[in-house]
């Protein structure tokens, strides 16, 4: 028996509930008749599209949101479903129930994970002024959807005309943001006030959204009944409302209490959260409302703390990564471009899309000058709110389904959101370059004032480097009149699933963390604090990057120079395993690390990192450490020195400096010196090479002269002939010393280090600074790797070292100095 279905069309489609699994094809079944099989084949092609289309529009820098919506379109009537096959054969008129069921399961979790990422608290950090701007970006855009819905009204009959209204105004006032995050995060805009503004205005937007569309839905359904119906829906909304604050959160939070600290919650409550989703949604689906809404209400009421982390890493791949373009392909699939007839329909579509940017334009940017914000800046801020996405393609397909919107005014509609927001990110690349103003410093630690702030900026990718980064921090000694300012740059991979920002705590004691990056930080920015508060002359200022890794480094570039810090501390791309050896943990770290190398505004050290406790003296109660300076002369090696230098002047640090000398360069220097003394008349050229050797001995001379007498800091000159015996010596001190400090050496070629290079496993840390990192050298030591920064030519001192002002004019350099100095005899 089979059972009858009517679609949209009035035609009857008759199916049998037991077809769900197909007996195999060997029996002579069609695993596309049956409906398990048939919705695995439509997902799997579903997800494929979408993929696809986001790989390909990535250069275009377009959110995903845009791919998954032309993936149904594509897979839609408009495109591939205009063959009669192929909609028959893969997506049948019989298998939409079963599609949409799913779609829908997907939306219901996916607005619940928004809910529980979204901090209301950050509205009123902000104050009005988000409120303002977000609800003058709604007026306008409303109206106009207001206006444009009479056009649409003459022309279609099946609309309810009550409503009508109400819907379009709403779609085209909204601003999603889920999406807005992912582009402020791509155009690199969290870090500034425009992002910070756009996401609390963003937010707001929404929340309003949300509260329209209820009264939208109790309106459109209950349109027979207005009065009455539309009363009672909308009292049971609010008293659901109050419902989940008073009663649930207080549940929730009496689970989370319950739940032993540093523990993560049990499945069981687990499980009745997640229940609570369907049961919510069940609710408001009841009452009147969208079942969506009840999901997103139930999130915005979960407590903040460890329960959202555990809550987002288990949903949220399989919800978004999965389940939700599938409602993007139902969507798709209802929309039909053909429907969209004649040269004033089109003109029309043309119009609506333009007056709904210059609305959101218009009211964010009267708004935004009243409270002073540049031209530029306000105009940029509207062209953000005018990004689309989930919440309007859910307003659209509830007005699809409650009869309030027709085939052509549904189409036009899903036309306007892919138009409006795949355009955003494009033009606001074109019209916002915000001048990048900064006023010279010193970006090197030679440049750096001893009796100055010296500023550092401190990359971690996770907690485990924390504590030989703040143990390198005290040992370079902070006080009062040298205080140290510490960035601490939390990098976390942007992988469109949680809410993309670049995050100040300022104001962290408020409360728990707001959504899962502020969780994964929270002990990272603890142990800084703690340090803040039991040291003196240490200031903390925590951030969160949030961010692809391929573009990580310009994060890490614009904090540079917004804070004008002299050198950047980035982790090693290892870490040590059980057994001593090193393990890579992610190759985009290593990625990360050659970027900030090859362009960084400043110095850089790249930080081995195998533990940095040393050990106690028991009288004063402090730390020491015993620290190795490996010198072979060179840009990097001075500015290694410096660093170290500053180290010394720490009471509990003992310093070694070993410089290495060539045996070949040492003869030849006593041989020369003693000419030039016998024969006056020579006349001596310096080659780039001798200015390097001058600058090495200046800086050299200048540290010795300085060296305190009370046996902290030994200066030992070891003269060797090859690698091997550059190894022997540096391995006679490795057992005594817990960090090692080495230039990284860029374009030198030396007989000191000949041989080393040959087995080179991470040539970016140059030939030593890879032999310390490697698995078969000693298992205790880190190892702090030094490059200068070249960007500008400094003066001729013994701090100022010339160098090359670009990546070229360093092989150009290095060339150079092959020559030797040259003596040409001049006659009287």
């Amino acid at each position: 028996m089979g059972d009858v279905l009517l679609n949209n069309t009035g035609k009857s489609v008759c199916y049998s509930p037991t077809m769900i699994t197909t007996n195999g094809i060997w029996q002579g079944d069609n695993p596309l008749d049956y409906s398990l099989p048939l919705f695995i084949l439509q997902v799997t092609l579903v997800v494929t599209i979408t993929r696809l289309l986001v790989f390909i529009l990535k250069p275009l820098r377009q959110p995903r949101v845009v791919s998954e919506i032309l993936g149904g379109i594509i897979l839609g009537p408009s495109v591939l479903g205009k063959s009669e096959k192929f909609a028959d054969a893969l997506f049948p008129r019989r298998s939409v129930m079963v599609l949409e069921t799913m779609a829908n399961i997907g939306l219901l979790y996916f607005l619940f994970i928004v809910g529980v990422e979204m901090d209301i608290s950050s509205i009123k950090r902000t104050g009005k002024k988000a409120i303002l701007i977000a609800i003058a970006g709604m007026i306008l855009p409303f109206l106009l959807g207001v206006s444009f819905s009479f056009f649409l009204r003459q022309k279609s009959q099946l609309v309810k005309q009550g409503t009508f209204v109400l819907f379009l105004g709403v779609a085209l006032s909204v601003t999603a943001f889920p999406v807005l995050a992912r582009i402020l995060a791509e155009l690199k805009l969290l870090n500034k006030d425009i992002g910070q503004i756009a996401m609390s205005t963003a937010l707001v937007n929404d929340i309003v959204a949300w509260t329209v569309l209820a009264f939208a839905i109790a309106m459109s359904e209950n349109s027979n009944n207005m009065t009455l119906a539309s009363v009672w829906v909308i009292l049971s909304s609010v008293a659901f409302v109050l419902f989940c604050i008073y009663i649930v959160r207080p549940t929730i939070a009496w689970m989370i209490r319950r739940t032993p600290e540093g523990e993560t919650i049990s499945d069981f409550y687990l499980c009745v959260i997640l229940t609570g989703v369907m049961i919510c949604g069940f609710i408001t689906d009841a009452i009147g409302t969208h079942s969506v809404f009840g999901a997103f209400v139930f999130g915005l009421i979960i407590p903040n703390g460890p329960l959202v982390v555990t809550l987002i890493e288990r949903l949220e791949d399989f919800v978004s990564g999965l389940l939700l373009p599938i409602f993007f392909a139902i969507s798709g699939l209802k929309t039909e471009l053909s429907s969209i007839q004649g040269a004033g329909t089109w003109g029309a579509l043309v119009v609506v899309i333009v007056l709904a940017y210059l609305g959101k334009v218009g009211g964010t940017l009267l708004v935004a000058l009243y409270y002073q914000m540049p031209f530029s800046e306000a105009i940029t801020l509207g062209l953000l709110m005018n990004t689309k996405g989930l919440v309007e393609i859910i307003v659209l397909n509830v007005g699809k389904d409650q009869k309030v919107l027709d085939d052509k005014s549904f189409a036009i509609m899903v036309i306007v959101a892919v138009v409006m927001t795949g355009s955003v990110t494009p033009i606001v690349t074109i019209i916002y370059r915000p001048a990048r103003k900064f006023a010279p410093y010193k970006r090197t630690v030679q440049r750096a004032k001893r009796d100055g702030e010296f500023r550092v900026l401190a990359c971690i990718h996770t907690p485990r480097n924390v504590p030989t980064i703040i143990n390198l921090i005290e040992a370079s000694h902070p006080s009062k009149k040298s205080p140290i300012c510490i960035y601490v740059l939390h990098l976390v991979e942007l992988t469109g699933r949680a809410s993309a920002m670049l995050i100040v705590h300022n104001n962290r004691k408020s409360g728990p963390a707001a959504n899962r990056t502020q969780a994964q930080s929270d002990h990272i920015i603890n142990a800084f604090e703690n340090y803040e508060h039991h040291s003196t002359g240490v200031s903390v200022q925590p951030l969160t990057a949030i961010s692809p890794y391929s573009t990580m480094h310009e994060d890490i570039f614009n904090v540079a120079e917004d804070k004008r810090v002299a050198f950047i501390i980035i982790p090693f791309h290892k870490q040590q395993t059980v057994d001593g050896g090193m393990e890579s943990l992610n190759p985009s770290y290593r990625t990360i690390n050659q970027n900030v190398l090859a362009n960084a505004p400043c110095s850089v050290g790249i930080l081995v990192d195998r533990g940095l406790s040393g050990s106690t003296r028991i009288s004063t109660n402090q730390v020491t450490h015993h620290i190795a300076l490996l010198f072979f002369g060179g840009p990097d090696d001075r500015e290694a020195l410096a660093y170290a230098w500053r180290m010394s002047t720490h009471p509990g640090i003992n310093l070694t400096v070993m410089r290495f000398i060539s045996t070949d360069e040492a003869v030849d220097d006593t041989s020369r010196a003693s000419y030039e003394e016998n024969d006056p008349r020579v006349l001596t050229i310096l080659t780039d090479n001798d200015r390097e050797k001058q600058l090495n001995e200046e800086c050299l001379n200048s540290f010795k002269s300085e060296m305190p007498n009370d046996g902290s800091v030994l200066y030992l000159e070891k003269t060797v002939s090859n690698g091997q015996e550059t190894v022997a010596e540096i391995r006679s001190i490795d057992n005594i010393h817990d960090l090692f400090i080495v230039g990284r050496g860029r374009g030198s070629v030396s007989p000191l280090t000949a041989g080393l290079t040959d087995w080179s496993e991470c040539p970016e840390l140059g030939a030593i600074g890879d032999l310390l990192a490697s698995s078969d050298f000693a298992a205790t030591l880190s190892v702090l790797v030094v490059q200068q920064y070249i960007g500008m030519a400094s003066t001729n001192t013994a701090a100022d070292t010339v160098t090359p002002d670009s990546p070229r004019q360093v092989n150009e350099f290095s060339n150079s100095n092959v020559n030797q100095r040259t003596s040409l005899n001049s006659h009287p």
